[in-house]
């Protein structure tokens, strides 16, 4: 009777969680780098300056984006999601141009992606710092922010840039950083000294092309993107590490796979280890008749090979009679 007594008042304490798709934040392993995304970057408000230095639309966001990650791999402060995965869930969710920069768009795939934080930013100056109304056909409406593709002055190249790191739990901005680069050479050519530079094609441009990083505009761009990766850096601290916590429950048995109730929407994410459970005796509090406990035996391991939104489907790793309605939590 002691131990019956002990038993429950132990029920009490430690109430179960419910068997549903869930998620929480909790403490990370110690020392775990904080993983972060990076979206390409938004160019809407420098758009046509980029249209007249390169003679087409070049999706200039994408390459900062590119340039900012090879920046971020080689210090090594955060853990970088890979790109793949990242275009991935992208498709799957119709993100458009126009969402690079809004915050929930990039909290929500952040979630799906299973990341602390999410990175996303704008190119705010791309062109030269020339006054002449009459370079490229613009007038001094753009302040020091001219076309600068052709001209008859020598001007120097100017690059801005600004990100948010978000929380993708809350949607908060936990960090703002900046990056302004300015060429160190002044020429009538944005695009020129590049050693015959020309690598871009299909709407896309590597900046991280060393004869691009030789052109005028490449110097302020590589400037820039530099002095964005700092400041990203000293905001390590503001990113805290997540351990998502999953509940859930086996939806179908397929042979060696299982399908499962929860997917990306809460926090599962491809090479998840999760273990099963059966579910036996509920225990409920005798006053008001909620269940606090759902006493259950261990069934086997499983690792996560494909998740959407809602689903995802695992391997079995070890364990067998794998049934239906089995619950499927986090492994300790």
């Amino acid at each position: 009777m002691r131990h019956v007594t002990r038993a429950l008042l132990a029920a009490v304490v430690l109430s179960a969680l419910p068997l549903t798709a869930s998620a929480q934040t909790a403490a990370a392993p110690g020392g775990r780098k904080p993983r972060i995304a990076i979206l390409d970057f938004e160019y809407a408000t420098v758009y046509s300056n980029v249209a007249a230095i390169f003679g087409s639309n070049v999706d200039v966001g994408k390459g900062v984006s590119d340039l900012l990650v090879n920046y971020l791999v080689k210090d090594g402060s955060y853990s970088i999601i890979e790109r793949r995965a990242l275009d991935k869930i992208l498709a799957e969710q119709n993100f458009s141009n126009s969402d690079r920069a809004d915050a929930t768009s990039a909290a929500k795939i952040g979630k799906m992606l299973g990341v602390d934080a999410i990175l996303v930013g704008s190119i705010t100056q791309f062109g030269n710092d020339t006054k002449n109304t009459n370079i490229g056909g613009v007038g001094g409406g753009l302040g020091r922010v001219g076309l600068g593709g052709v001209g008859r002055k020598e001007s120097k190249a100017i690059v801005g840039l600004s990100a948010r790191l978000i929380n993708v739990d809350t949607g908060e901005i936990l960090a703002v950083a900046e990056g302004m680069g300015e060429s160190k050479r002044s020429s009538t050519s944005l695009t020129g000294g590049g050693g015959g530079w020309g690598g871009f094609g299909g709407g896309n441009v590597d900046f991280g092309n060393s004869n691009f990083q030789n052109t005028i505009i490449g110097e302020a761009v590589k400037a820039s993107v530099e002095k964005l990766s700092a400041d990203v850096v000293s905001d390590k601290g503001n990113v805290a590490t997540r351990a998502v916590v999953i509940n859930g429950l086996v939806a179908a048995v397929t042979g060696t796979q299982l399908i499962l109730n929860v997917g990306g929407k809460a926090g599962v994410k491809v090479g998840d280890q999760l273990s099963v459970e059966r579910v036996g005796e509920e225990i409920k509090d005798p006053a008001t008749g909620r269940v606090i406990r759902r006493m259950t035996t261990p069934v086997g391991v499983v690792t996560v090979v494909e998740v959407d939104d809602e689903s995802a489907v695992a391997n079995v790793v070890s364990g067998t009679g794998f049934r239906v309605k089995d619950a499927v939590k986090s492994k300790q």
